[in-house]
């Protein structure tokens, strides 16, 4: 499996049949060029996961590759021509050869009385890989590899360690990191409480990594 992340929540995913490019949102860089892509996921509505504005010509340049979201972004999508395939939890797909299981339902909660909105967090080929999107979703299996969130207006530090060590993946990659002004102080936190067993491995962005 190799791994590609493009900033932010943006993630290139090569899984041997399969290429997958999952939120590719605002914060992200790069993958308005990504080709011949196999699948687009986007976990949530919010525009640092869907970029509206590059996000239609990533997949008419990609005329192939299907577009999963969930229930409440597919209608946005609508809006800029994007025909979505809808996934909520328990959903089980398969493409290109790699499966998909659908995982969460909602956003994590920002504030009490800030309305949510849908989520869905993606284990791919069986746990070899599970990105969250903006949620601690259990994945309910042995992972491998797990992009855990690290910052932003709706979690804390200790609650991505809470999350790693209660998935207890091999490898524990860190996403959701442009909402800090420095990773440094949060990944030395992250690094310092990981479970017996994980590693916490930062990606250079933009850089594909064996994992």
């Amino acid at each position: 499996m190799r791994i590609t992340h493009l900033g932010h929540a943006c993630v290139l995913l090569e899984t041997g049949t399969a290429r997958l490019l999952l939120d590719p949102g605002t914060y992200a860089e790069g993958f308005e060029t990504l080709r011949d892509l196999d699948a687009i996921l986007l976990t949530h509505q919010h525009p640092d996961h869907a970029d509206p504005v590059r996000l239609p010509g990533l997949v008419a340049a990609n005329p192939e590759a299907r577009v999963l979201s969930d229930p409440d972004t597919a209608p946005l999508l609508a809006d800029h021509g994007i025909d979505a395939h809808v996934v909520t939890p328990g959903d089980h797909l398969t493409v290109a050869g790699a499966t998909i299981d659908v995982i969460g339902g909602s956003h994590a909660v920002i504030y009490a009385d800030r309305p949510g909105c849908t989520n869905a967090g993606y284990i791919i080929d069986d746990g070899a890989f599970v990105h969250p999107g903006d949620s601690f979703a259990d994945p309910g299996r042995p992972v491998d590899v797990l992009a855990v969130p690290t910052s932003g207006p709706w979690l804390k530090a200790a609650e991505s360690v809470d999350y790693v060590r209660s998935v207890r993946p091999r490898v524990a990659v860190p996403i959701h990191e442009r909402a800090m002004a420095t990773t440094r102080l949060v990944y030395a936190v992250l690094a310092d409480f990981m479970p017996e067993g994980t590693t916490f491995r930062p990606l250079e962005p933009g850089a594909p990594t064996e994992l």
